[in-house]
């Protein structure tokens, strides 16, 4: 009876029960793309590092992420060999640099050189060619940026600062959150392209013994390397997240607008409750004349609220599904996934019972003597 009542009421005006339709799908649609525009940047920002095989990481004095740091001076490596706990140190060199097309324009991107041997960050997700570089001048790039980087697919030539190299390989999904493409290479090789020194490195990877504690060893480390950065893992992960969400604000733009969908969201539906709960003052009031609980009452005012949160909710869930597909081959992909849908039907359901609080109010004040003056 309570389903059936409140369905009813939704469906008096059609027209209202449109607008808050539109007013809930607009509301999660617009929250699920920001959050899954963060959720996507996140992991374009921890991509490289969850990549890397180190425990602990080595970088130069005042480096602010993977892509923006200083170059280490060589002798940490040699260092970090002597801590008690480490058994490998292994050299990253990451720099930006310019990738001339075939049409001699130019465009950003971050070449990574890592030892082959070591495998310390290696590309995924491999599509097209080998991931392991055979020619003295192979590299490895995302089918995201072929585009950007004037090439088609394996077997294409560029060039790095001036020397000609060939595209070996093809991935999918590596992008960067600065938009400048990575381009993997061997680490004598990017050395040779970059022209830096073959004993200088950006970071120092060190793996830890079984059992080793990585705080303790990262503590040693620390007073033996004093011009020197020592992270954790974990710890260089949240630098980044950091340093690209927060430092830059574009994760506080993305929150921010998550914020504001629920509040147009939330303000919609409570205007549309509230209309409705007004033109069937009437009803409810004959309702409390025949002995109807206030409690019998509310729980008709939420279950419009629920039904319509159920109904907006499907529609904007199925859009936003939509566009994450879309938006799967693009450089800012938008991550929507199961836990992502899960909250933001709770969070939808939340916003609707929120704005039946008004409702709610007057229908508590109803005198049930009204009836009786119509």
């Amino acid at each position: 009876m309570i389903i059936k009542l409140a369905i009813r009421n939704l469906f008096h005006d059609r027209a209202r029960f449109l607008v808050t339709l539109v007013g809930i799908l607009f509301a999660v649609v617009l929250v699920a793309v920001q959050l899954g525009m963060y959720f996507g940047a996140r992991l374009m920002i921890t991509g490289m590092i969850d990549h890397a095989k180190g425990d602990i990481w080595i970088a130069a004095y005042g480096a602010e992420s993977f892509e923006q740091a200083p170059l280490l001076t060589g002798r940490e490596r040699f260092t970090a060999l002597s801590v008690p706990g480490v058994v490998a140190v292994t050299p990253l060199l990451v720099s930006f640099s310019d990738w001339r097309r075939p049409d001699s324009s130019t465009t950003n991107v971050v070449v990574i050189g890592s030892d082959e041997d070591e495998a310390s960050l290696e590309p995924w997700n491999i599509v097209e060619g080998a991931a392991t570089s055979t020619s003295p001048d192979g590299v490895i790039v995302d089918r995201t940026y072929a585009k950007s980087l004037g090439v088609s697919g394996a077997g294409e030539i560029g060039e790095i600062e001036g020397k000609r190299v060939r595209v070996e390989a093809l991935t999918n999904g590596i992008r960067s959150f600065t938009t400048s493409p990575y381009v993997f290479t061997s680490l004598n090789k990017a050395h040779k392209l970059l022209s830096i020194p073959s004993d200088q490195a950006t970071f120092y990877l060190v793996k830890l013994a079984p059992g080793a504690a990585a705080a303790e060893v990262k503590r040693e480390l620390a007073s033996r390397l004093p011009g020197a950065s020592v992270y954790t893992k974990a710890e260089f992960l949240q630098r980044n997240l950091d340093y690209w969400l927060f430092g830059t604000g574009a994760g506080v733009a993305l929150l921010g607008g998550a914020l504001l969908g629920l509040i147009i969201g939330t303000v919609i539906v409570a205007q549309t409750l509230y209309s409705s709960t007004k033109d069937h003052l009437g009803e409810f009031a004959t309702l409390r004349a025949l002995g109807s609980s206030s409690y019998y009452i509310h729980k008709v005012i939420l279950t419009q609220a629920a039904v319509s949160a159920f109904a907006g909710y499907t529609l904007g869930a199925g859009l936003s599904l939509a566009i994450a597909a879309f938006s799967g081959e693009t450089a800012l992909p938008i991550v929507f996934t199961p836990g992502l849908a899960a909250f933001l039907f709770a969070v939808t359901l939340a916003m609707c019972v929120v704005s039946a609080v008004s409702s709610i109010l007057k229908v508590t004040k109803i005198d049930p003597a009204m009836v009786f003056a119509r």
